[in-house]
């Protein structure tokens, strides 16, 4: 984790309905440069939702967003070439190799020539491909998969980087290696990051800050040690899960 800075995406009163059903009611979140945040919440809670507003994939309500000041609504594209997605979706092509689905995203974000080389490189050493970069993803395992994921979320050296379950269903080992990358990423390229996930442990090994969403709405946020010590003094072991659990109910959560 990097040093980090003041406050660089702003969101304020932020709403979003599907056929009149309210997913995001009233959400207000800063995201503090350089931070990486761990955004917590059950199935259905908005969290896919948040950040495909966030990416300009979908249309807000109302509200506002702004980024290193800003709006989101008149600078999308500005604001789209300082950003990535790596979704929970394996977002490459499966018929072509490691190597080519870089060389064409690469080329899509307008790197060429020895840039593109440099940036390619470095990504198959931060995945660990070297071993698989010339395979077609198709036969890949799920581990590869998503090392190529998150690799070409980084292809284009992106000041904010959002996570969208990046471990799910990986092994022990891919699952360390994923974490390692994405606190390696933050402490030295200092990517601010947003990274949504199920996983309690996950988040307190990665996240500078915390925000737990539940039915649209933002009901914690603070610096991870402040909700590790809220955890501790509500059950008395300092755990998250049980704090998670406490503040969004034991409620089965069927819709994502």
């Amino acid at each position: 984790m990097c040093d980090l800075g003041a406050s660089l995406i702003e969101i304020k009163n932020l709403y979003k309905s599907y056929d009149k059903k309210p997913v995001l009611k009233d959400v207000n979140l800063t995201v503090r440069r350089g931070a990486v945040t761990g955004l917590l919440g059950p199935n259905g809670a908005g969290k896919t939702t948040l950040i495909s507003i966030l990416t300009g994939i979908i249309n807000k309500d109302s509200g506002s967003v702004t980024v290193d000041g800003i709006d989101l609504d008149r600078e999308l594209p500005l604001i789209q070439s300082k950003c990535s997605y790596v979704p929970q979706s394996f977002a490459f092509y499966p018929r072509l190799t490691a190597r080519e689905n870089l060389e064409y995203f690469g080329a899509l974000w307008g790197l060429k020539g020895k840039k593109l080389q440099e940036r390619m490189d470095f990504c198959i050493d931060i995945g660990s491909m070297q071993s698989f970069v010339d395979k077609r993803a198709e036969k890949f395992s799920g581990g590869m998969k998503r090392r190529l994921n998150l690799a070409i979320g980084l292809l284009h050296d992106p000041e904010i980087v959002y996570l969208d379950e990046p471990t799910v269903g990986v092994d022990t080992q891919s699952r360390g290696y994923i974490l390692a990358t994405i606190k390696k990423i933050n402490r030295e390229r200092r990517a601010t990051m947003i990274y949504t996930s199920h996983y309690m442990d996950e988040i307190e090994q990665v996240a500078d800050d915390i925000a737990v969403i539940n039915e649209g709405t933002i009901i914690v946020h603070d610096d991870t040690q402040a909700i590790l010590s809220r955890a501790g003094a509500a059950s008395g072991h300092g755990s998250l899960e049980e704090l998670f659990l406490t503040l969004t109910g034991a409620r089965l959560r069927d819709e994502e």
